[in-house]
């Protein structure tokens, strides 16, 4: 049925088109085709594009033009341009402008500037270089100009010439040396036996390779110095010789400074002449090296060494301040005394720190705060790096100004009676350390300032004065140890002859006494015996040894008391084991730290341990370990007395025994142990007045707290004290009883008088 009503269709059209004709756009035959209108040249118009559909077609415009409306035919509009410059959707850098074209638009380079084939961008016109040769272009706003380079000048055809230095006098070459010429400079080419260290347009110097002769005055010159001062001659003389062969300024300083850690790492520099050497090496090579070094300011640490200089090539002299620093030292000063009365041309400054350079005590002069303070037991020592300043100014024995270094001390300390500071230098005619021309600015526990007014190497000197302790400390100190003595003495017959007190307890305390007894005597007679150095030594030994002993026992007695409370009332020890901590552990103690460093007994001030390498603590450790355990033993005995006497306990006796040996056991350790917290920092220079004091009064008291604990608060002790003191009263009584009878007997025989008196007796 569909088929039938397609074909009755067809057939309709079919006869249409013959009747009728056939639709626009398709031709008049037996069927019809559309026909494509663009193929007519020009039916759209410039710039357009034409699109045929069926039937019919349309216009659009190509890219960069527009129309109105946007598709059209050639009847209803046209295409026209569209300006991109005007709409602002260019790319455009920042050197071009942009220029509209049909269809499109460009950038071009503004007035002033040319394009240049690399992505096409523009540059100033001093890029292509318009100026020729021996000139420089300068760019202005839209155009350029050339001047010639300095040693050229401008001439007549424009273009720029060379200027000769040598024939109008313009150049800087003296006497010792010849001026020639070179296009656009000069040279100084030095004569024989001068040298402007390859500063060409500087003045020629004199220089003295003598400087570097390896015959000096030290008899046993290191080796390594030795080969150090020739290769420096070898580089000096090769500066010196037309055309000579030399080492870079900084293969000469690296070569320097390698020496020199060679040196110090060794130790080879303690007596004054190697000392003087190497100071004065350093110095001349410094002269020699800093005008060849080519960075204006250049830094080289090795091991033992560190060094900053500061280099300036000007044909006028610099000014303003320069400043060095070496971690250790910062130098301040001009470039006015840098440079000095005389400008060659070239300027330096150099600070050299030694990181580990230690004097002898004997290399020091003129240190001293007075006169009466050259005494033997004044003691000096450095207390901060030695640096060297070298400087380009040949006369700096008497500089127009002072120069300024701060110094970081090597051990933090501050000035006191005991400490005082010294700005010092190394005068070489002296062969040692003085202080002449130096003047201290300030000074505190860290840093130094020095005020010098010459140059030379330079350090801070720490002078260590013996300081007198005060009239009233040594009476509190003898008085109060006279007292503790005395208390001990008594201490140790009660615990020796007392009967009625005999046990382990007593044990402990006898011993206790005994060597509280023998260190306080030994303190009393022998603290200050530091002008013989092995006495001096044996009583520090013996201190050591001593007080030590006496912690021990007081460990021992912690121990006793833990037996007592906590292990079910274990109330005895062997004497073995009592002797073995009590004397054995001190001794190995002492031995141990005798061996390791003989020299840390006895100091400068004390018989006493020294401070060096932290020796103190052989004392402290064991005595700080001793007093925290035995503070443990007694928490733990408090805390079970506590639950002891909580309970129905029908043995109170006992308890109350045990409590107040507790009660006097703490109160020793406190005594003890609070005095050793101020005595052990007791020499430091460091130590406060109320340390000081409190130590003194705690030391004198702790024989008499002893007595007044063990002894007097002891009833049974207290009961033999009576019977002691009645036994002499009424032995008293009886002799003079005695004696009355014997007097008022007259009429007796005299040799029956005597034989009864020696039968009572």
């Amino acid at each position: 049925m569909e088929l039938k009503w397609a074909l009755l269709l067809l057939g309709f059209f079919l006869r249409s088109c013959e009747s009728e004709g056939c639709p626009i756009g398709l031709q008049k035959n037996r069927t019809c085709v559309d026909v494509n209108e663009c193929d007519t040249a020009g039916v759209c118009g410039n710039n357009s594009l034409c699109i045929n559909t069926h039937g019919s077609y349309y216009c659009t415009c190509i890219e960069g033009f527009y129309s109105t409306p946007p598709n059209f035919t050639a009847d209803t509009g046209q295409c026209e341009d569209i300006n991109e410059c005007v709409q602002n959707v260019t790319r455009c850098s920042g050197d071009m402008e942009c220029k509209n074209i049909d269809g499109s638009y460009k950038c071009v380079c503004k007035d002033g500037y040319r394009e240049t084939r690399l992505d096409s961008a523009c540059a100033d016109e001093c890029v292509f270089s318009p100026c020729g040769l021996h000139s420089s272009c300068f760019n202005t706003l839209g155009s350029f100009f050339c001047n010639c380079s300095s040693g050229f000048e401008k001439l007549e055809n424009g273009t720029c010439g060379d200027i000769d230095e040598c024939t109008d006098k313009s150049h800087i070459c003296d006497k010792n040396s010849e001026c020639n010429n070179i296009p656009g400079s000069y040279i100084c080419k030095c004569h024989r036996g001068f040298t402007n260290y390859g500063n060409n347009q500087s003045k020629c110097i004199e220089m003295n390779c003598d400087n570097f002769k390896t015959e000096t005055e030290a008899e046993e010159m290191p080796i390594k110095l030795k080969e150090l001062l020739s290769q420096l001659r070898s580089s000096c003389e090769a500066l010196v010789t037309p055309d000579g062969e030399r080492k870079t300024g900084e293969q000469l300083m690296e070569n320097l400074f390698t020496s020199t850690d060679d040196l110090l790492s060794a130790g080879s520099v303690g007596d004054g002449e190697t000392l003087s050497v190497l100071l004065d090496t350093v110095e001349n090579s410094m002269r020699l090296i800093c005008p060849q070094l080519k960075e204006p300011v250049m830094r080289m640490e090795t091991h033992n060494t560190y060094a900053e200089v500061a280099v300036t090539r000007n044909q006028t002299p610099p000014s303003g301040s320069v400043i060095l620093s070496t971690g250790s030292a910062l130098f301040n000063t001009s470039w006015e005394t840098v440079v000095g009365k005389s400008y060659p041309g070239f300027a330096f400054v150099s600070l050299v720190s030694y990181k580990d350079m230690n004097s002898s005590s004997n290399l020091f002069r003129n240190v001293s705060r007075k006169k009466s303070d050259m005494e033997e037991n004044v003691t000096h020592k450095l207390n901060s790096k030695v640096v060297t300043v070298v400087v380009s100014n040949p006369d700096t024995k008497h500089l127009s100004e002072p120069v300024s270094l701060i110094f970081t001390h090597v051990e933090e300390r501050a000035e006191s009676k005991a400490v005082a500071y010294n700005c010092v230098y190394w005068a070489e005619s002296e062969r040692a350390w003085s202080r002449q021309g130096c003047e201290r600015a300030w000074s505190n526990s860290t840093h130094t300032e020095c005020s010098c007014s010459h140059l030379s190497s330079f350090a801070v000197l720490m002078s260590l004065y013996p300081v007198q302790d005060t009239f009233e400390l040594v009476l509190i100190t003898r008085v109060g140890l006279v007292l503790s003595l005395l208390c001990l003495f008594l201490c140790i017959l009660t615990f020796r002859f007392c009967r009625s007190i005999q046990g382990t307890r007593n044990s402990i305390h006898l011993h206790l006494s005994v060597c509280l007894f023998i260190a306080d005597l030994v303190f009393l007679c022998g603290i200050s015996s530091t002008h013989n150095q092995v006495a001096c030594a044996i009583v520090a030994g013996l201190l050591h040894f001593f007080f030590l002993s006496a912690f021990c026992w007081m460990l021992l007695e912690g121990v006793q008391l833990y037996r007592m409370v906590v292990l079910v009332f274990h109330t005895t020890l062997k004497h073995l084991y009592m002797y073995a901590v009590g004397y054995g552990v001190p001794l190995v103690i002492v031995s141990i730290s005798a061996i390791a460093f003989p020299k840390g007994y006895g100091t400068d001030r004390h018989c006493w341990l020294s401070l060096k390498y932290d020796f103190i603590w052989s004392f402290l450790a064991p005595v700080c370990l001793i007093i925290g355990l035995n503070s443990l033993v007694f928490v733990i005995t408090v805390w079970k007395l506590a639950e002891k006497f909580s309970s129905l306990n029908p043995d109170l006796s006992k308890l109350r025994t045990i409590r107040g040996f507790t009660v006097t056991a703490v109160a020793q350790l406190c005594v003890l142990g609070g005095m050793w917290i101020f005595g052990s920092f007791l020499f430091y220079e460091k130590v406060t007045q109320v340390a000081l004091y409190l130590f003194v009064i705690l030391n004198s008291l702790q024989g008499a707290l002893i007595f007044i604990m063990h002894c007097l608060l002891s009833r049974q002790v207290r009961e033999e004290y009576c019977k002691l003191i009645t036994r002499i009263c009424s032995l008293k009584k009886k002799k003079y009883s005695e004696f009355s009878t014997s007097n008022h007997s007259s009429q007796q025989p005299l040799r029956s008088d005597q034989t009864s008196g020696e039968s009572k007796i």
